[in-house]
């Protein structure tokens, strides 16, 4: 008996207990690689496990030859061909965007704003052919995250309006699926 007054008072102080939200960090917020806004011919599609198919980015209907711009200020990571295609990345901290096929007009290493000028977009390696595309990618570590969501135009997250995050329906499921007593049980002799 006493155990189960210990587990019931636990109970009710983690159900009262205030707690902290973890907030999202939120997306930065950046500019469209090509201007103006492109139209966005393949949109993300991230594989199931890393091995998988899928789309690791998206697809900008352009113009061979346009100005292709940093998404975000960062540096430039790595400049070269890869299968093909001219590629550069620019690392951002905790991230980094990649764009190709590019012929680059710039170099490893420089250090790039919002909007700067990294290359031009190129034909070549297009996965929109016979039109021009730019693949825009947007990695955190080795996980793929949507481009778009860098520019506003990703996919809509809704945000709870209060600041602390209140006890769910959840983990009270789990409560009781461990066999403890609900505070409402607690309350109404349930």
């Amino acid at each position: 008996m006493p155990h189960r007054i210990a587990t019931a008072l636990l109970l009710l102080a983690a159900c009262c207990w205030p707690l902290r939200a973890v907030a999202a960090e939120p997306d930065p917020v950046g500019v469209w690689p090509l201007v103006p806004a492109p139209e966005v011919v393949h949109g993300f599609a991230p594989p199931d496990d890393p091995w998988g198919a899928g789309h690791r980015g998206v697809d900008l209907l352009g113009i061979v030859g346009q100005p292709v711009r940093s998404t975000l200020a960062g540096r430039v990571s790595w400049v070269g061909v890869l299968a093909g295609r001219g590629v550069v990345v620019v690392d951002h901290g905790g991230t980094r965007t990649t764009y190709e096929p590019v012929d680059a007009g710039t170099e490893l290493g420089a250090m790039v704003g919002a909007g700067d000028r990294i290359g031009t977009l190129e034909l070549a390696g297009s996965h929109c052919l016979p039109r021009a595309c730019l693949h825009w990618g947007w990695l955190a570590g080795d996980t793929y995250l949507d481009p778009l969501r860098l520019v506003g135009a990703g996919p809509v997250r809704l945000l709870p309006l209060w600041r602390d995050a209140p006890v769910g329906a959840a983990t009270l499921a789990r409560a009781a699926y461990a066999g403890w007593r609900t505070p409402i049980e607690l309350f109404t002799g349930g």
